[in-house]
């Protein structure tokens, strides 16, 4: 199974904002290239094993490698295609000040955003995208 995906993007599953991120990269996928599990899903423990324990960021396994904070949000972008790819540009930031952003944002989502109890269960349409 491991081997057979491609783009996945593991997210946290109880988090409104990380929902309503996953929700907008399915409807702009227009080459149905990405899949999606919650982080509190067993599938995603396969993928993460090899990274720190308390990893709650968006990890990117693209091309069996795993990318997680600012890179993976924009290697997501890229692979979104026009006008996202713009958001490369960022790249040339250093990864350190990226993920400085990134993690404050993380810290303060819930607070911002809210949280829901339980992962949210995806549409009938976008079943077929969750790998649970």
């Amino acid at each position: 199974m491991k081997a057979a995906i491609k783009q996945l993007i593991l997210f946290d599953g109880v988090c409104n904002f990380c929902n309503n991120t996953v929700n907008f990269i399915i409807k702009k996928d227009k080459k149905d290239q990405f899949r999606f599990a919650s982080l509190q899903s067993k599938i995603a423990q396969d993928f993460i094993s090899g990274l720190p324990s308390n990893t709650d960021s968006i990890v990117y396994v693209r091309n069996q490698k795993v990318l997680v904070k600012s890179t993976a949000a924009l290697y997501i972008a890229m692979d979104l295609g026009y006008p996202f790819k713009i958001l490369a540009i960022f790249r040339l930031i250093p990864t350190s000040w990226r993920d400085s952003c990134y993690d404050y944002i993380a810290k303060n989502r819930y607070r911002w955003f809210g949280k829901i109890d339980q992962c949210e269960i995806p549409t009938e349409q976008n079943r077929k995208k969750f790998i649970t």
